[in-house]
């Protein structure tokens, strides 16, 4: 069965202790920069620590295909980190990204997205681009991935989930599999973030509202990612938060079976 493995849950407040006991290891309440690896070989965004959480997670640069991008945040993309990884390869990396965004000169194979359009990535894996209610000037997009007939929707950076994405979320008349969304700013309800990203209060009025439209059902699994350590309690009380909601919080190294 295919596998989504994360690499990095944090948003952009990173614990000082990945600079001292946490190196070398992964540890819930030390998150690194938002990132995740689906099927083995396709990365989900590069930023800030994507290449120190490969390490820590055995992970080899040329197993990596293809990179898709989220949006143009440095903690999602970061082109240093991206020339690493895309260096000594006999086939370039892959890159996809929303159409309209500029990118760096990259040493890559570039494949920008237009929304609402589904584009092949392996035999069997698909993804679309849809829209993501975050700053437009970094180009953002939620990223809806079929992977034998599975539907994964990876929903971070972004606040609740526009019109145009849920509709087109109904019209396919089946429910997600598995639910990955941005729960930035934890509990707060005053935080100038809320703007673009959700809390914990906003899942609470759109986990209901995505099962009545048929996004989501009973057998949906949905996990918070894009987790700020600054506005959330402990890795385990925020999953005591979540549960009563049917979401479980990520940590760097989770792998889902999907």
């Amino acid at each position: 069965m295919p596998a989504l493995q994360f690499l990095g849950t944090c948003a952009h407040d990173y614990s000082k202790r990945l600079q001292t006991d946490c190196r070398d290891r992964f540890d819930p309440d030390a998150r690194r920069s938002s990132c995740a690896l689906l099927c083995g070989h396709i990365l989900i965004d590069c930023g800030d620590h994507t290449l120190d959480s490969l390490r820590i997670a055995g992970i080899p640069h040329g197993k990596i295909t293809d990179l898709v991008l989220t949006h143009l945040h440095g903690d999602h993309f970061n082109a240093e980190n991206i020339r690493c990884l895309a260096a000594g390869r006999s086939v370039p990396l892959r890159i996809w990204h929303s159409a309209g965004a500029a990118m760096p000169e990259l040493s890559c194979e570039l494949h920008p997205m237009e929304k609402a359009v589904t584009y092949s990535l392996a035999e069997g894996i698909t993804v679309t681009g849809l829209d993501a209610n975050h700053d437009a000037n970094v180009h953002p997009q939620h990223l809806l991935f079929c992977i034998g007939g599975r539907r994964l929707l990876y929903a971070t950076d972004g606040a609740w989930i526009q019109n145009s994405t849920a509709n087109y979320l109904r019209r396919a008349k089946a429910p997600l599999h598995t639910l990955v969304i941005d729960c930035t700013t934890g509990e707060n309800e005053a935080e100038w973030r809320l703007g673009e990203h959700n809390s914990i209060p906003m899942l609470r009025v759109m986990m209901p509202a995505l099962r009545a439209a048929g996004i989501t059902d009973d057998n949906t699994r949905v996990y918070a990612t894009h987790l700020a350590p600054s506005l959330h309690k402990s890795h385990a009380e925020t999953a005591e938060i979540l549960r009563p909601l049917g979401i479980s919080p990520t940590q760097d190294g989770l792998e889902i079976l999907l």
